[in-house]
């Protein structure tokens, strides 16, 4: 398997798993202050839907980086990976 050399890429997934860290330490601390399991509920599948979200952006970057790399990165070939890989993201992030 590859790493993810765009640096851009990169800090996107950094961050976005940032905020779930963040997200978890709040479940965690309504856990501990004793707040209703509705509202713990609702955090924790707020979190499973950013680490999903994170999770497919991370797929595609890794996609797009493969793709231009056997692919070359042409205009005409540019335009159409980033096409067929917006498709790919937007049906990978509604499966939940």
């Amino acid at each position: 398997m590859s790493v993810l050399t765009d640096a851009t890429s990169r800090t996107d997934l950094l961050n976005r798993l940032k905020r779930a860290e963040g997200q978890l330490r709040g479940i965690q601390r309504m856990l501990e202050e004793g707040q209703e399991c509705m509202d713990i509920a609702t955090q924790m599948a707020a979190v499973r839907k950013a680490l999903d979200s994170t999770y497919v952006r991370m797929t595609v970057c890794f996609m797009q980086q493969e793709l231009h790399a056997r692919l070359g990165t042409d205009a005409a070939a540019d335009t159409q990976i980033e096409s067929v890989l917006e498709g790919v993201q937007d049906l990978l992030g509604k499966i939940r």
